[in-house]
């Protein structure tokens, strides 16, 4: 008698934690929940519903790692900005 093998379906877990720890923490949050449920899905038999966990999980821990490289491109635009339109007023 052989033990059908489970298909693979990474948590991302890992990553999840450290967005959330470093990154952003509500996304952070969300990729937390849907990675802890990966394995749970995966041990029932829900193949399918793991995979959609996943990729929820890999989803929200790439918007929690972009939503702090955006905040601080938009932070050093903007002060570029602010120094250019002072030089321009006569200020400076």
């Amino acid at each position: 008698m052989t033990i059908p093998s489970q298909a693979y379906v990474p948590n991302h877990l890992v990553w999840a934690i450290l967005m959330t720890l470093f990154c952003c923490l509500p996304g952070g949050i969300v990729a937390l929940v849907y990675a802890s449920r990966v394995d749970t899905l995966v041990a029932t038999g829900n193949i399918d519903q793991a995979r959609d966990a996943s990729d929820k999980a890999r989803l929200w821990c790439l918007l929690s790692l972009l939503t702090p490289i955006l905040g601080i491109l938009a932070y050093f635009f903007l002060m570029a900005m602010g120094v250019g339109l002072s030089v321009l007023a006569g200020g400076y």
